[in-house]
């Protein structure tokens, strides 16, 4: 490994037991991959270097017990360094660190911490305190840690209040849809409605108009047949004639048809012809006999009156 970070040295060299000096390498980036090959190497120290971050896979150094990161160029600290779940032992002195990630509360079992001699945020800074003997960087892994708990609560109330008001967000535009739907089926139905009522109506007036038409059609047809009838007064109910009447008529037709027969043989030149010969001797017989007739013959005179 080289002082610009690349290979040439093998870290098994730097290894003493469990620990794994790397201080005073000049080093600017962290040999992720051959640490991860070091299991062992549960005290890490990296001091003295040029180290301005370190990599997002530096958090997958699960196996650090102890890391010392003092006196180098470091601004912030991976988001998940929390993965570090075993660090007991932290040394951040002298670095331009401002804030600490939100995950930094998942180190739960950090026992010390030294935060000296970075421009740390005001809050943060007055709760690290000072790190001058071993009692004091006891007490700073513990208020840091609690501080960061009580951020990483406050974060999550935060995020469960954006949550929630997402989702009241989601269902008050649920609700709003389906007012919306609702709305648009009422339209339609009352839409649907009104051109069932229109046809309806239309309908019924062309019934109407057929059926006027038919009677139109109707009357003409009858006062085409019947031109006069409507225009003649109306006419007084004829009374039956009776029986007698009636016989009485015809006797009289008879009678008028046997006058006329005989004016005609005995008037005309017919007389000579021998069937008016025989009608005229039937009349002068008929006659003779009507004479001696008394009750027909007041019949007679009494229907002439009449």
């Amino acid at each position: 490994m080289s002082r610009g970070g690349g290979k040439g040295l093998s870290l098994k060299d730097k290894l003493d037991g469990n620990e794994l000096d790397l201080s005073l390498c000049d080093l600017n980036e962290v040999p992720v991959r051959e640490l991860a090959a070091l299991p062992k190497a549960t005290v890490l120290d990296l001091s003295c270097n040029n180290l301005i971050s370190l990599p997002s896979d530096f958090c997958s150094l699960m196996h650090l017990v102890k890391l010392d990161l003092s006196k180098n160029r470091l601004q912030q600290l991976p988001l998940d360094f929390g993965r570090l779940v075993n660090l007991q032992h932290l040394d951040l002195l002298n670095n331009r660190l401002v804030t600490l990630p939100v995950s930094f509360a998942q180190l739960k079992n950090l026992k010390w911490l030294d935060l000296k001699d970075n421009p740390l945020d005001p809050v943060l800074a007055k709760v690290a305190g000072d790190c001058l003997d071993e009692k004091q960087c006891k007490q700073a892994a513990v208020k840091v840690l609690q501080h960061m708990k009580a951020i990483q609560s406050e974060q999550d109330r935060q995020r469960q209040r954006k949550l929630q008001a997402e989702r009241e967000m989601e269902k008050k535009r649920e609700a709003e849809q389906r007012a919306k739907e609702a709305q648009e089926r009422e339209l339609r139905k009352r839409e649907k409605a009104e051109e069932k009522e229109r046809r309806r109506r239309e309908y019924d007036a062309q019934k109407a108009a057929k059926q006027e038409m038919e009677k139109k059609t109707k009357k003409e047809t009858v006062q085409t047949r019947k031109p006069a009838s409507s225009s003649r007064p109306p006419q007084p109910p004829r009374h039956k004639p009776s029986w007698s009447r009636s016989v009485l008529r015809v006797l009289l037709f008879v009678l008028f048809c046997i006058l006329c027969a005989l004016a005609a043989c005995k008037l005309t030149e017919l007389q000579r012809q021998p069937l008016c010969v025989s009608v005229n001797t039937l009349y002068e017989d008929v006659v003779a006999a009507l004479q001696n007739h008394k009750t027909l013959q007041n019949m007679l005179q009494h229907n002439s009156q009449q």
